[in-house]
């Protein structure tokens, strides 16, 4: 594939690998990865555990380095930077929501928000922020008081008040029961369509990828199959 042109896409990775050393051993957690991912995308990265999904994820989120192959932002490559200006590209530019929530317990929901919203450029005040995800009553109340899949709506608010452009999303269901999982995805949904935000969610629950524009399927470290959603199905009527 040819390097990224001045319309660039979000994010373009070429020949992408990863290996991680355990002692003699060495595993492949990607090989070979080429993806562009476009302005305002809904991705869902597939695959079972071991795929390669969270090491994509997290290089795609400037938190890893790879072993190979480049990845550009726009037009900034990546793979090239330091680590001031990777800090500065997580900083200003991606939203990261967990599988946990990494809440600060001792802090209500609007100080947990307001935690990126003091070290961002152009973000949403925390109440708006909380008000998108559904909890513009329950500001003030700490992490123990909400359910989990309110603190998850919260750590969904903190991802999206310095209104990033990529939102990278990590198994955000992966810790709640189904109905309130398909609240949260609602949510995201909602972040993806409201805001224009790019947004790359990590599941292996294949009944999830209806919801994208593109699902991407991996295995052993390789993208094996790519299906495209003419119409991306509504989270309520998603069954698992």
């Amino acid at each position: 594939m040819a390097d990224p042109t001045p319309d660039a896409p979000v994010l373009a990775v070429r020949d992408l690998s990863k290996i991680y050393s355990m002692g003699e051993v060495q595993v492949h957690a990607l090989r070979g990865i080429d993806l562009d991912v476009r302005d305002g995308e809904f991705i869902v990265l597939l695959g079972h555990s071991g795929s390669g999904k969270s090491t994509l994820l997290n290089i795609l989120g400037g938190l890893d380095i790879p072993s190979g192959g480049r990845v550009w932002y726009r037009n900034t490559e990546l793979t090239r930077a330091d680590e001031r200006l990777l800090t500065r590209y997580r900083r200003e530019h991606v939203g990261f929501v967990f599988q946990f929530y990494n809440l600060i317990p001792s802090l209500t929901a609007r100080e947990n928000v307001a935690l990126v919203t003091e070290i961002s450029t152009k973000p949403m005040t925390p109440e708006a922020a909380l008000e998108m995800v559904g909890l513009g009553d329950r500001l003030d109340h700490f992490p123990s008081q909400m359910s989990g899949g309110q603190q998850q709506r919260v750590a969904i608010a903190r991802a999206v008040a310095k209104q990033p452009d990529l939102l990278l999303c990590d198994e955000p269901t992966g810790a709640l029961d189904v109905q309130t999982g398909k609240i949260v995805l609602e949510v995201i949904d909602r972040v993806n369509r409201d805001l224009h935000t790019t947004t790359v969610v990590i599941t292996h629950n294949a009944s999830i990828a209806a919801m994208a524009d593109r699902v991407l399927y991996l295995t052993d470290g390789q993208v094996t199959r790519e299906q495209i959603n003419t119409q991306r199905m509504p989270i309520k009527d998603i069954e698992w």
